[in-house]
């Protein structure tokens, strides 16, 4: 070999070293792998049986979250019959609605109840509960009880004996203050009883010196009971005493089979303020895939994953808002004005199912989906629901683009297959978003699209959290 060509061989072996220490030789992975879910059709349908998480560890401060519909769950038929798709779709439709009205409420303007502690019938300032079901232990003795949690409620309630007006049937037996070392009303004078106005939208009643609480729900749904205070067992090690609560003696509306509602939102009598001193008002969920797998509820930041990645709570007085900033799809950014989500706000709500957002970006959506979708059939689509609908029959495998996305301070979330797409029937999967009716209207980041996300709430720090894998 001359020694123009050694020297050739080792300036190029040089430049090859070089360059691969700055990984442009590096081989890249596959850009349709990064950007591209492929799956089986049947995967986003639940198994007949449960198949239970590795999560929700009582011993580690872990609540099982299970879907109220689904195999894991063990309410009786005769309790909660599963809903259709349009049944399901009209309940998130009354839910959203009565977010927005509440958004819209003049400060100071409440409901007042009736000297009979009932509710007006048309009220349905609140908002109603979400599908997924955690147990809880309420008491001395503890009694465990299968409460609806929900991050757009305050007030936790449940029912309570002697149902002086009405019950409905649950779960476990109905709670019984009278049995409880622990328990003990609230005054119709005290602080804590003047509070339930900015929690429940309603001035409290008051009866034989005890305050009464009342809330009705989007659908028509309503609690109406008294004002208590308990012992709250979370875990065995994860007590709260002196638990502020409703004692419900009227409940009635779709509450079938949960023995109530654990409210997560950002009142001072939400379990998050309540028990601020044990946890720091962080708390932490992840939402199963289906409704034939479980997730966790947790409190406290033991269980944060070291791979969240956080954004910025906006400013909001009622739920916990988020700053959409941009939307990818396949890897793609769509073309979306950043005012369009400036205009119409953002908030992430637990009991909503389905993501709301601004007409223009759904449409953006929509289209850029199709646009990478053309390999399959499209088929009719859910009257007043769902518009892109494909036809999977006989189609073993597909390939969906990602749909991915970005908030404030550059946290850029992927959506997992199931939050994607809405299995009807293998002849009819539909994207799984809606448009509002204009860009004005408040968006919504739904459950659906946050399942198998480990979604971290620090309230104190004012900031969500996301990582990806979270229920495994």
């Amino acid at each position: 070999m001359t020694p123009i060509n050694s020297l050739i061989l080792v300036l190029s072996c040089s430049i090859f070293y070089f360059a691969l220490a700055r990984n442009e030789f590096v081989h890249k992975p596959n850009e349709k792998a990064l950007h591209y879910h492929t799956l089986q059709p049947s995967s986003l349908l639940p198994s007949s049986t449960c198949i239970p998480s590795v999560k929700g560890d009582k011993k580690k401060g872990l609540l099982e979250v299970v879907h109220k519909h689904g195999p894991c769950s063990t309410f009786s038929e005769d309790m909660v019959n599963p809903l259709t798709v349009d049944e399901i779709l009209t309940h998130d439709q009354s839910r959203v609605d009565s977010i927005r009205a509440r958004l819209t409420i003049k400060k100071g303007e409440t409901e007042t109840l009736g000297s009979k502690a009932t509710l007006p019938a048309e009220s349905g300032r609140t908002i109603g509960s979400g599908n997924y079901i955690v147990t809880v232990g309420l008491g001395t003795p503890k009694k465990d009880l299968s409460l609806e949690f929900d991050t757009g409620s305050d007030l936790t309630w449940t029912q309570c004996e002697p149902c002086v007006v009405s019950c409905y049937m649950q779960k476990e037996p109905i709670f019984a203050p009278s049995a409880s070392s622990t328990y003990s009303n609230i005054s119709c004078t005290s602080p804590e009883c003047a509070e339930l106005v900015s929690a429940t939208g309603f001035t409290p009643g008051c009866t034989s010196g005890t305050c009464v609480y009342g809330i009705q729900y989007g659908d028509k749904s309503f609690t109406v009971g008294f004002f208590g205070k308990e012992k709250l067992t979370i875990t065995p090690n994860d007590i709260v005493n002196d638990f502020y609560f409703g004692c419900g003696q009227d409940n009635e509306g779709l509450f079938n089979g949960s023995a109530g509602i654990l409210g997560l939102g950002r009142d001072k009598l939400s379990i998050v303020s309540q028990a601020a001193t044990q946890y720091g008002k962080v708390f932490s969920y992840c939402l199963p895939s289906t409704s034939s797998d479980t997730g966790y509820l947790t409190f406290g930041s033991s269980e944060v994953s070291s791979n969240v990645t956080y954004t910025p709570f906006s400013k909001d007085n009622f739920f916990y808002g988020l700053d959409l900033q941009a939307i990818y799809v396949g890897g793609t950014k769509l073309e979306i004005s950043p005012t369009v989500f400036q205009t119409s706000g953002m908030i992430i709500d637990s009991g909503t199912v389905i993501t709301r957002l601004p007409p223009t970006a759904y449409t953006a959506l929509r289209e850029a989906f199709r646009a990478q979708m053309t390999q399959y059939k499209l088929t009719e689509g859910i009257p007043k629901a769902f518009d892109t609908c494909y036809d999977f029959t006989n189609t073993p495998t597909v390939t969906i683009p990602i749909i991915s996305m970005l908030w404030a301070g550059n946290v850029l979330v992927d959506t997992a297959p199931s939050g994607i797409l809405y299995f009807n029937r293998i002849s009819q999967v539909c994207l799984a978003y809606f448009a509002n009716s204009d860009d004005s209207q408040l968006g919504i980041y739904g459950n659906t699209q946050q399942k198998t996300l480990q979604v971290v709430y620090d309230v104190n720090a004012g900031k969500l959290g996301f990582a990806q894998g979270g229920c495994a």
